[in-house]
């Protein structure tokens, strides 16, 4: 039986596993990766750490499944979208990886929507954020010396994938399932667009080729075989962006299913045919699919789950001194009545991102006496599900008439039973989890194999992966209280970011 060695490199590390040809996860390993988070908005990562945590993920998996190497058929790797780095003509990273959730491009971002943000739009696909193109207009402009050594601009699977095949950088590549995020490239041709790069005077020479995920870029080098266990020679996917590969894992491959990523970031997506940019709300983001001829517009807040986790570290101890998980603030906000008796929090510590609001910042209104620790975890929880409400309104009003029968859930966040009975309640649409919930490692494995010739079919394959597991069926009662909620929580976004306009 042929095998995948895939990796995931995410936010808080990566997670490395083995896959057999029949979407089995084998084996895994996990290396954490340091979130370095400086003032200014600044928030990066080292590429020489995330680099080390996927070899070593990927000698540790090879060990645990005690298969030989050479029943190992490829490798594929995912990793996060909207952050950037650059590297020289020999591959080495001469910057740090410039992670999506840093906002110090902030000030680039008026000067391209002055150039025409609905045109911008309707080409990218993407609303103008904290994304590759501010991310690269800041390097030229604020670094003009650490620019000048910029070979490319590459993402961070593309780089893991190229170091271990040895790539130089005019061998460097970017997948199509980030162009919505580069800034530059006309996402419905898949390719640059010489206006836009025109517009900003950035040279073409300094962004990679473009390819298809399944696409062969390499083979693995003998240097990194011999760190890794594996063959030298074995072939290396392209792979694709983090939610890409969650979504395709999930078996999200037919049009009109919806797909929630309860993960660091919160992202809520659906497949359809035709590209059809939100340049009217400014708040879908229309991704490439996978597969070819989807698409999977989407929408997301930005470290919705940190919000999360930031609540856990500033309140973690029990009475008895140990350490509270997420499980124990769950079971205490399951307690609180639904709509944390009118509790509401904005979950935006470093502005809205879909639709682009930076001057808008996280906060709780209403509080009361009568509300405790337990209450403001429950309004965290609730308020991801009001702002996929104003997602889904906004999907419902491009994509027309639309029959969703359920969501599917993946991430950490899709563990939390709690969660997903409100965000089913919020939306009015059942909530659907997955017997395997790490998605895009399987997804990685579709992809590598349909790359080497194993599979036929990418939707069908995925699909045939993808075994649902527990359904969450809307609360009635649940629902009228949770109508008016996102109601008075739209009026509160609203008018807290104009306030914090005017407070500037």
């Amino acid at each position: 039986m042929p095998y995948f060695i895939v990796a995931d490199i995410g936010t808080q590390g990566t997670k490395t596993a083995v896959v057999d040809e029949k979407g089995r996860m084998v084996s895994s390993a996990f290396y954490p990766s340091e979130l370095k988070k400086q003032p200014g908005g600044r928030v990066e990562q080292d590429p020489d750490e995330m680099f080390l945590s996927v070899v070593r993920g990927m000698r540790e998996a090879l060990a645990l499944s005690r298969i030989a190497a050479d029943n190992v058929a490829a490798i594929a790797l995912d990793g996060q979208m909207a952050g950037i780095l650059g590297i020289d003509e020999r591959g080495n990273a001469v910057t740090p990886y410039d992670s999506w959730l840093d906002t110090r491009c902030e000030a680039y971002m008026p000067r391209i929507k002055a150039w025409g943000e609905d045109e911008i739009v309707r080409i990218t696909g993407c609303p103008v954020t904290y994304s590759h193109g501010p991310k690269i207009l800041w390097w030229k402009h604020e670094r003009p010396d650490v620019y000048r050594r910029i070979a490319k601009f590459v993402v961070p699977s593309a780089f893991a994938a190229g170091r271990l095949a040895g790539l130089q950088a005019d061998q460097a590549y970017i997948d199509y399932t980030h162009l919505h995020f580069s800034g530059f490239a006309d996402t419905g041709k898949a390719e640059w667009s010489d206006a836009l790069l025109k517009a900003f005077a950035v040279e073409k020479g300094k962004l990679p080729r473009i390819v298809a995920p399944w696409e062969k870029i390499g083979q693995l080098a003998p240097l990194y075989a011999q760190e890794t266990g594996l063959l030298a020679g074995t072939p290396i996917v392209a792979g694709c962006g983090d939610t890409a590969a969650a979504t395709l894992g999930a078996g999200i491959v037919k049009p009109g299913q919806l797909f929630d990523v309860a993960g660091t970031a919160s992202v809520l997506s659906c497949c359809v045919r035709g590209y059809h940019p939100d340049a009217e709300r400014k708040t879908l983001i229309y991704a490439r699919s996978v597969v070819p001829d989807l698409w999977t517009p989407l929408a997301y807040i930005n470290g919705g789950g940190q919000c999360l986790a930031w609540f856990r570290d500033q309140w973690n101890k029990r009475e008895d001194g140990a350490e509270r998980s997420f499980d124990d603030w769950n079971r205490l906000a399951a307690e609180v009545a639904a709509g944390s008796d009118g509790l509401l929090f904005v979950p935006h510590f470093g502005g809205r991102v879909c639709p682009n609001d930076p001057d808008l910042r996280g906060s709780w209104l209403g509080l009361e006496w009568a509300h405790d620790q337990s209450a403001m975890y429950r309004s965290i929880l609730e308020s991801v599900a009001y702002e996929y409400r104003y997602y889904l309104d906004t999907l419902e009003r491009l994509a027309g008439d639309v029959a969703y029968s359920r969501v599917t859930a993946v991430g950490g966040g899709a563990r939390g039973q709690l969660f997903n009975s409100i965000k089913a309640d919020v939306l009015g649409i059942p909530y659907e989890t997955l017997k395997v919930n790490d998605t895009a490692l399987i997804a990685n494995a579709v992809i590598a194999g349909y790359g080497v010739g194993l599979y036929r079919n990418l939707g069908d394959t995925a699909q045939r992966f993808a075994v649902a597991d527990r359904v969450y069926a809307p609360d009635a009662a649940n629902r009228a209280v949770y109508e008016r909620n996102a109601e008075r929580y739209r009026i509160a976004i609203d008018g807290l970011g104009e306030l914090y306009r005017k407070l500037k």
